[in-house]
C-alpha cells in the first residue's frame, strides 16, 4: 500500500491582509522504504512540506493521505497519536532534552508510544543505540557527546519507536563532511535492513549523493522528480 499521497497541497500564510503562498499545489506520492531528498533554494517549501506530511501544521488546501488516513479529517488528538506513532523526527538542531542522557532521550521516545515491561524497554533501547553506533555511550549526557553522536542519538530516538516515516530536516546541517558521511550511513543501513521510510531536506550535496529519490521544490512546487537505482556514493 502507498504510504503517502498528496493531491493538490497548498499552503498558505497570512500576514495581515497579505496572503503569503509557501505550496501552490504539490502532487507527490511515496511508497514505502524510499530514500528520498527534497532540495531547492531557501523558501522554497521544503521545510513546509515536511511540516505538512509530519502533522506538524495543516494544508490550506489538497489532500494528504499518511498510511491509508487522510489527515484533514482528523481532530488534533488523531494527529499527535500519528505523530507520536507512526512518524519519527531529525532536526539539525538535535532538540534532544539536556538533562536526560543518550539512553534517557531514546527511552522517553519508546515510553510515549504503548506500554512496554522495563526489560523490553531496555533491550531495545540499547539495541537502537549499539545500531546506531553508540553502544558505550548510554550514559553521557548531550553536552558530553560531539555533534555527531547528537545526531546518532536523535536519529535511535527516531527509530526506537519503529515508526513507517522519518522526516529530517537539514540532518547534517551542523556537522563536518566526515561526521556527515557518518550519519548518513547510519541512515542508510536503517533504510535497508529495517524499511524505513526517509523524507530529508537538505541543501548538503552529500545528501543528495545518498539519495534514491531527487525531489527539487521551487517557487512551491516539484519542479523535477528524478528516481536511480541506487545512490551516487563513491568511497
Amino acid at each position: 500500500m502507498t504510504l503517502l499521497e498528496l493531491t493538490g497541497v497548498k499552503k498558505i500564510y497570512r500576514q495581515g491582509q497579505i496572503e503569503v503562498p509557501a505550496l501552490r499545489g504539490v502532487d507527490l506520492v511515496v511508497e514505502p522504504g524510499e530514500f528520498t531528498t527534497l532540495f531547492g533554494p531557501s523558501g522554497s517549501g521544503k521545510t513546509t512540506l515536511l511540516n505538512l506530511i509530519g502533522c506538524l501544521d495543516q494544508a490550506t488546501d489538497g489532500s494528504i493521505i499518511f498510511d491509508g488516513k487522510e489527515l484533514r479529517e482528523l481532530d488534533k488528538k488523531d494527529l499527535a497519536r500519528i505523530r507520536r506513532e507512526k512518524i519519527g523526527f531529525v532536526f539539525q538542531s538535535y532538540n534532544l532534552i539536556p538533562v536526560l542522557t543518550a539512553y534517557e532521550n531514546v527511552e522517553f521516545a519508546i515510553r510515549l508510544v504503548k506500554e512496554h515491561s522495563n526489560q523490553e524497554v531496555r533491550d531495545r533501547v540499547m539495541e537502537t543505540l549499539a545500531a546506531v553506533g553508540l553502544e558505550g555511550l548510554e550514559n553521557r549526557k548531550p553536552n558530553e557527546l560531539s555533534g555527531g553522536q547528537k545526531q546518532r542519538v536523535a536519529i535511535a530516538r527516531a527509530l526506537v519507536k519503529e515508526p513507517r516515516l522519518i522526516l529530517a530536516d537539514e540532518p547534517t546541517a551542523n556537522l563536518d563532511s566526515k561526521t556527515s558521511e557518518e550519519v548518513l550511513e547510519v541512515m542508510v543501513k536503517m533504510n535497508q535492513e529495517l524499511g524505513t521510510t526517509f523524507i530529508f531536506s537538505t541543501h548538503d550535496p552529500k545528501v543528495m549523493d545518498y539519495a534514491r529519490r531527487l525531489l527539487e521544490i521551487r517557487d512551491g512546487l516539484i519542479s523535477q522528480d528524478r528516481r536511480r537505482e541506487k545512490a551516487d556514493v563513491s568511497h
